[in-house]
């Protein structure tokens, strides 16, 4: 009987680096990982930017104390808003109401010569201050005195609203009110400069001034 002949196994060979199935797999490996790279780097696209801590009023100088930062995607509108990638420049002012936790926005802010508000400080109702704080956007009317007073309670004529969405700076605290006939308290409001005149003047004539909160407006205690 004719002996078949034995099979042998072959032996497995390592693979070589001339392998073009090694070499496809690697620079599959390598694509991946870079790929995944840009992809993350891509989604993570935050920038620091400022925002108000707390409220700040406009005309207020700005400093580090006022300002957090934050990491936002903002994409091509990121220019719109103060980078916080440096440091904040010195004599920054606010321009504009920046309520607290709104993005700073670039043309939110500026040097004190475009501060277009002067702070003014009112003698108001008493009752009336105690609803507002540091915050308050308020509409100021005027009570003029009645021309040709005579003896007795003074006579006043309005209001009159001379001022609408004023910012509020400062109110003065409980225990700095005013006695007399009226019972008034000191209120810090920011006007703008061209209406700082008349306000003035209406104050010396001895015009009642009733701050009235706006629609929305942040109301509460005093400030110290």
């Amino acid at each position: 009987m004719t002996e078949l002949p034995t099979p042998s196994a072959a032996r497995l060979r390592a693979p070589s680096w001339r392998d073009s199935r090694l070499l496809v797999g690697v620079l599959l490996v390598v694509a991946s990982t870079v790929l995944g790279a840009v992809v993350v780097q891509r989604a993570d696209d935050r920038v620091p930017v400022y925002a108000a801590r707390a409220h700040v009023s406009p005309g207020e100088q700005l400093t580090s104390e006022d300002l957090t930062v934050v990491q936002v995607q903002l994409g091509e509108q990121a220019a719109r808003y103060l980078a916080a990638d440096r440091a904040l420049p010195a004599g920054t002012f606010a321009l504009r109401d920046l309520p607290a936790g709104e993005l700073v926005p670039a043309a939110g802010v500026g040097p004190a010569a475009m501060v277009e508000v002067q702070q003014v400080s009112l003698l108001v109702d008493a009752t009336s201050a105690g609803a507002l704080e540091r915050g308050s956007v308020v509409d100021v009317y005027v009570n003029r005195p009645a021309e040709g007073d005579g003896v007795g309670r003074a006579r006043y004529v309005g209001p009159e609203r001379v001022l609408e969405r004023v910012s509020v700076v400062r109110v003065a605290a409980e225990d700095s009110v005013l006695g007399g006939a009226d019972q008034t308290r000191a209120v810090r409001v920011m006007v703008p400069r061209e209406s700082v005149r008349d306000l003035v003047a209406d104050v010396d004539l001895g015009a009642r001034i009733t701050l009235v909160p706006v629609p929305g407006s942040p109301t509460g205690g005093a400030e110290s």
